[in-house]
């Protein structure tokens, strides 16, 4: 299941065109992800609450990542599409807060 693009989706490059438009996707890490899309051939979908889902989990990111992986695995055949949102407000914030760390100590 390889993405057809590795270019982040338009609605979440207008949330920070000048950088999310040059972002190219290899691996979204849990943390920037609200929820995951699961849509089967057969019509079910299923929506996983990824922020739910940390405070479930008793190693959180780490244990969905598995289950995820797991779950992927296992469906494959019966997967037609996986569609990720992703939280583009705190990847914003993260950058930010990085570059404003860095920009210190350079000085």
């Amino acid at each position: 299941m390889t993405p057809k693009s590795k270019k982040l989706p338009s609605d979440v490059i207008a949330h920070w065109p000048e950088i999310f438009n040059d972002i190219e996707l290899n691996v979204i890490p849990i943390k920037y992800l609200h929820t995951v899309r699961v849509e089967f051939i057969d019509g079910k979908i299923w929506d996983i609450d990824i922020a739910r889902s940390k405070s479930l989990q008793k190693n959180g990111e780490e244990d969905i990542q598995i289950s995820l992986l797991n779950l992927f695995e296992s469906k494959k055949k019966e997967i037609k599409k996986i569609d990720f949102k992703i939280d583009t407000i705190k990847i914003k914030k993260d950058i930010q807060k990085r570059t404003t760390i860095f920009m210190k100590k350079r000085k």
